[in-house]
C-alpha cells in the first residue's frame, strides 16, 4: 500500500518506563475519514500509543508520519497545531469556571480596550453557541462546569476537539459515562465528522459499540500488535480471542455465594437538595450482591454517597443489624464496617502520585502504628504484597507508582485497599468501568470470592449485562426514585429498561 492511502502512520513505536516495556515496535495505520478502533487489555499500550501521538510522551524509537511527512511532537501543543485532538478517559475540566471558558482555554479571543487586550466574552459566548448548535448539543455556555454531569462534561470535550479544526480525533473511552441515547448522538457526530474528512481513533472495550461504529479495527496484546481488521470480518468472540490470547466462553464466573440474613435496612433516605433521591427504602443481606441499575441521572452515585456518609439526608434511617445507626461522615462508614469504591477512580480513588503500596495501606493507617507511634514498615510490606498476590495485581513492584498501572490494576488496588479494613459491606461505583474484558472477569470473580465469604455487595452498574449477571437482585432507580426491586435470576433488561425511564417526563 502506498503511503497517500493514509492520513497517519505509526511505525515500529517504542516505549520504555522504568521496569516495563510499554510498547514494541507497534505499527498503527489510519485512513483518512475513517473510524479506527484500537483495542486490547488495560496494559495492552493503547494510552501509551495515543500518548506518544498527542505528545503528552515520547517514543523511544520508531516514526511518525502525517500525510506523508514526519513529523515530532513534543508537546500536546504541537499535535493541536498539526490537528491531532485527544479526549481522555479521565476528565481534567476546570471545575469552577463556565463551559465557555473551559472550551477556549489558552486561546480566548481578545479586543482592543484602548491600550489593553481583554477577553471578549460576547465573541467567545457566540463562538460556543455556534459550535453547540452544529452538533446538536444542549449545553448552557455560562454554566460552571462543576453543576455538569460526567455525560454532558463528555459532550463539552468532544465539542473541544472539534473546536480546533482536527483532522485526526482520538476518543479514548468516550462512551464511558453516556447513556444508550447519548451514544447514539455521539456516533451521529462521528458520522458526520468523517463525512468531513475527519479521522477518528476509538479506544473502547464496548465491542458491540466497535462493531456498530467503526471501519478498522487493530488489537494489541501486552504493548505488541496482534494485527489489523476490517470491522466487518470480526466479531465479539473473534475480538476476545485476539484481545486475551485465549477463548473467553463464560463471561461472568459462577457464584456460590447464598444470601443470608439482613444486614443492612435503609428507610425512607432522602436528600435535603432538590433533583436527588426521595424517600428510598430497600435491604442488603449477608453474602449477597445487590445490583443498582438505571440511566445517568437517576441519583444511585448520590445514594451511595449518602450511605457512606458523604452526603447529607433531610429524613430517613439506617439500620445495621436491626440496630439503628447515624453515619454522618466517612469515618462513621468505617467504624461501621462499611467501604466505598468510587466512580471516578482518578479523581476520588487514587493518589497517583504515590506508590502502590501507599494506596493500598492508606485507608487503614492506624492499623500500622507500632507502640512507639511510629509506622511499622514490614507490617505495611507485608500486607500489601499479600494483596498484590490475592488480586493479582500486575505490576512491576509495590513502589512503583500507582499512575503506572493499567487502569485494571488501579482498580484492583482500590479494592485491595478497602479489603484490608475488612468490610462487611462493599459499595461498587461502577467497579469495572474502563476495563478490558480480561480485567473485568479476574474482578467479577474477586466480587463473587467476597460474597461467597459472606460479604455484603452493593454494585452500582450501567452495563446491562454485568448487571444481569453479576447480581442476586437488582434494585432499579430513575430521576431519584426507587423504580422497583427485581430478583437477578429472572431480570430481563427490557424489564431493567421500563424501570428505569419509569419516572421520566
Amino acid at each position: 500500500m502506498s503511503q497517500s492511502e493514509f492520513l497517519l502512520e505509526m511505525n515500529n513505536i517504542v516505549k520504555e518506563f522504568p521496569g516495563v516495556k510499554a510498547l514494541d515496535r507497534v505499527t498503527l495505520k489510519v485512513r483518512p475519514g475513517s473510524v479506527h478502533a484500537l483495542m486490547g487489555e488495560n496494559g495492552a499500550g493503547k494510552s501509551t500509543l495515543m500518548k506518544c501521538l498527542f505528545g503528552i510522551y515520547k517514543h523511544d524509537t520508531g516514526e511518525i508520519l502525517l500525510n506523508g511527512e514526519p513529523i515530532q511532537n513534543d508537546s500536546s501543543k504541537d499535535a493541536l497545531d498539526r490537528g491531532i485532538a485527544m479526549i481522555h478517559q479521565e476528565l481534567h475540566p476546570v471545575k469552577y469556571r463556565n463551559v465557555m471558558e473551559n472550551m477556549w482555554l489558552g486561546r480566548f479571543p481578545l479586543k482592543n480596550y484602548g491600550i489593553v487586550k481583554l477577553v471578549d466574552e460576547k465573541k467567545m459566548y457566540n463562538d460556543t453557541k455556534e459550535l453547540f448548535k452544529s452538533l446538536n448539543l444542549d449545553i448552557d455556555p455560562k454554566v460552571k462546569v462543576e453543576n455538569l454531569s460526567v455525560s454532558i462534561v463528555q459532550q463539552m470535550e468532544i465539542a473541544k476537539a472539534v473546536s480546533y479544526n482536527a483532522k485526526i480525533i482520538i476518543m479514548d473511552e468516550p462512551t464511558s459515562s453516556l447513556t444508550e441515547t447519548e451514544v447514539e448522538h455521539l456516533f451521529k457526530v462521528i458520522r458526520e465528522l468523517k463525512a468531513k474528512g475527519v479521522s477518528i481513533i476509538y479506544i473502547s472495550h464496548k465491542m458491540e459499540e466497535i462493531l456498530q461504529i467503526s471501519d478498522e479495527v487493530t488489537i494489541m496484546r501486552d504493548g505488541t500488535l496482534v494485527g489489523t481488521w476490517k470491522a466487518e470480518e470480526l466479531t465479539t468472540d473473534l475480538i476476545i480471542k485476539k484481545m486475551v490470547g485465549r477463548d473467553l466462553t463464560n463471561r461472568f464466573p459462577v457464584r456460590e455465594n447464598v444470601p443470608g440474613e439482613v444486614v443492612l435496612k435503609v428507610d425512607g433516605l432522602t436528600s435535603p437538595f432538590n433533583k436527588c433521591f426521595k424517600d428510598i427504602s430497600f435491604e442488603l443481606r449477608k453474602g449477597e450482591i445487590l445490583g443498582i441499575g438505571g440511566l445517568v441521572g437517576a441519583q444511585r452515585t448520590e445514594l451511595v454517597e449518602a450511605i457512606f456518609g458523604l452526603r447529607s439526608v433531610e429524613s430517613g434511617k439506617i439500620f445495621m443489624n436491626g440496630e439503628q445507626v447515624k453515619i454522618s461522615s466517612s469515618i462513621d462508614a468505617k467504624k461501621h464496617k462499611i467501604a466505598l469504591l468510587t466512580e471516578e477512580r482518578r479523581v476520588t480513588g487514587i493518589f497517583p502520585l504515590l506508590s502502590v503500596l501507599e494506596n493500598t495501606v492508606i485507608a487503614n493507617v492506624d492499623k500500622y502504628v507500632n507502640k512507639f507511634g511510629l509506622l511499622d514498615e514490614d507490617k505495611r510490606k507485608e500486607d500489601t504484597k499479600k494483596s498484590i498476590e490475592m488480586l493479582k495485581v500486575k505490576t512491576p513492584s509495590a513502589k512503583t507508582l500507582m499512575q503506572n498501572l493499567s487502569g485494571g490494576n488501579q482498580q484492583k488496588v482500590l479494592l485491595a485497599k478497602w479489603l484490608l479494613t475488612d468490610p462487611d459491606i462493599l459499595i461498587l461505583d461502577e467497579p469495572t468501568r474502563g476495563i478490558d474484558v480480561g480485567a473485568k472477569y479476574e474482578i467479577y470473580t474477586i466480587i463473587s470470592e467476597l460474597a461467597k465469604e459472606g460479604k455484603s455487595i452493593i454494585m452500582i452498574s450501567s452495563e446491562m449485562p454485568e448487571l444481569l449477571g453479576m447480581s442476586d437482585r437488582i434494585m432499579v432507580m430513575c430521576e431519584g426514585h426507587l423504580s422497583g426491586i427485581i430478583d437477578g435470576k429472572s431480570a430481563t433488561e427490557e424489564v431493567v429498561m421500563q424501570l428505569a425511564a419509569k419516572y421520566m417526563v
